[in-house]
């Protein structure tokens, strides 16, 4: 943005910045003692923003599933309530006396024996909780979308905020579901002046990502030498603290009904694998694999997941969204929110070191 720029905007809650860029004018703090809402707040990105707003001094209830792990939340102080997006009385429950929502839980899986399921969660779900939000009187909302929701395919640069995703375009039930949640979030923005603004992550890495995520599950297997060769795709990774703070600058900056991309640097896959083989040491893969002749192997590798339910590595929709390099560019957020992120090395270095102490590289 331009120094004329950001002349123009001044007038429209803008503020300048020490380097002559326009950042909006902080419309809400976070007084400490406020209580706040976190949907997954025991999850690998919802953890992260728990312990932000925590160190914020916020009174922090996180909602979880009775069935998740509540290793990231142990000795953080935080209240932990139990519910599911699915259970309008939970939610009701949760926001009780919430002055504030986070709304950061998601179903996150690149492949799923019932898509049904992730469409409920996901997006059913995201409806529910806003309506209860508005019910409640909640004050302000920061509803963590995703860069699933934005077009990648045709890109000739980085995709920024300016190119939404049409749903029917979208590859798997994971981006559609994002997709559609996002369409909602937008929707009752215009018409029932939810309070929400939105924030689109890249690919979150670092510490505590218990389950793992699939992005987890690759660091983790690349770690442990099953990745011997790769396909030519990129992406863009950011530190999972990173994202975090910028759910709380969204919250003081952003502008309603706004959507800001949270990420950090574009890579290819090849130069992720080879940075986890130079922390264990292993030979980097140098093996580039072409797509078609990995479509059975998906296949294959999804029944036999639909018979022992455990999620496969490899998915034909992972594959088709290999396609495309999902590059992004954060300069929105980093204008107008103050938002910044460190050098992706860190996050790598961050998991394996989380995964190291967990157990997980045995």
């Amino acid at each position: 943005m331009t120094h004329d720029d950001a002349g123009r905007h001044r007038g429209k809650g803008f503020r300048e910045a020490p380097d002559g860029n326009a950042l909006p004018v902080t419309a809400f703090s976070l007084p400490p003692g406020s209580p706040v809402l976190v949907t997954g707040g025991s999850g690998f990105l919802g953890s992260a923003v728990t312990r932000a707003l925590l160190a914020r001094g916020l009174r922090v209830r996180a909602l979880v599933r009775p069935s998740s792990r509540r290793g990231n939340l142990e000795g953080l102080g935080c209240e932990i309530i139990h519910g599911d997006l699915t259970d309008p009385e939970s939610l009701r429950t949760a926001l009780r006396g919430i002055r504030f929502l986070f709304h950061v839980a998601a179903d996150y899986r690149l492949w799923a024996p019932d898509p049904s399921v992730m469409l409920r969660v996901n997006v059913e779900g995201t409806r529910a909780l806003m309506r209860e939000a508005l019910a409640a009187g909640v004050e302000r909302i920061v509803y963590t979308s995703s860069v699933a929701a934005l077009k990648v395919a045709g890109a000739t640069a980085p995709v920024d905020e300016t190119a939404p995703l049409d749903p029917a375009e979208a590859i798997g039930t994971y981006k559609r579901s994002k997709t559609l949640a996002e369409r909602a979030v937008e929707e009752m923005v215009a018409r029932n002046g939810l309070p929400a603004v939105i924030v689109n992550p890249s690919t979150p890495i670092g510490p505590r990502d218990i389950r793992p995520t699939p992005t987890g599950r690759v660091i983790l297997d690349a770690a442990r030498g099953k990745i011997p060769a790769f396909v030519d795709t990129g992406l863009n990774f950011a530190h999972v603290d990173d994202i975090a703070e910028g759910h709380l600058l969204a919250f003081e900056r952003g502008l309603i009904g706004e959507r800001y991309i949270l990420g950090g640097e574009n890579l290819s896959l090849r130069e992720l694998l080879a940075e986890i083989a130079r922390h264990t040491g292993r030979a980097a893969p140098r093996i580039r694999l072409p797509r078609a002749p990995l479509f059975p192997l998906a296949w294959g590798a999804e029944a036999v997941a639909r018979a022992t339910g455990k999620e496969p590595l490899l998915t034909a929709d992972g594959l088709r969204m290999s396609r495309h390099r999902m590059f992004f560019t954060s300069a929105k957020a980093e204008r107008e929110l103050g938002y910044s992120a460190r050098p992706w090395q860190e996050g790598v270095a961050d998991a394996l070191s989380w995964f190291r102490q967990g157990g997980y590289l045995a």
